[in-house]
């Protein structure tokens, strides 16, 4: 199982973490109904608490890796009518993939 975390950094505009978090919310939540994610959380800071600001995260689980631009995969629309209006907002934005510990596979030290 991966935990799949896209981070964006959006512009340092007031109220610009917020916008691009609830489009990125709408976003996933598209792909969660079209089957194409599982769960979701988004989180942002605007500066208003310590860290970095002016960053979206969106984080999810996967039991694999694939990738969206494969062949039988088809986007749903909404999803890149969505990203249209967000990415004029963000600076960049990168992905990171992560195993979890699955405890029923742990060899506890041996």
């Amino acid at each position: 199982m991966y935990k799949i975390r896209r981070t964006y950094e959006t512009i340092d505009e007031r109220g610009s973490a917020k916008k691009v978090a609830e489009l990125v919310y709408k976003q996933a939540k598209v792909y969660r109904d079209a089957g194409q994610r599982n769960d979701f959380t988004v989180s942002y800071n605007s500066g208003t608490l310590p860290g970095e600001k002016n960053i979206v995260i969106l984080e999810w689980t996967a039991d694999k890796i694939i990738s969206p631009g494969r062949p039988d995969n088809t986007v749903p629309p909404e999803a890149i009518e969505i990203a249209m209006k967000y990415r004029p907002m963000v600076e960049d934005d990168y992905i990171e993939f992560f195993e979890m510990i699955d405890p029923e596979r742990m060899n506890d030290g041996k």
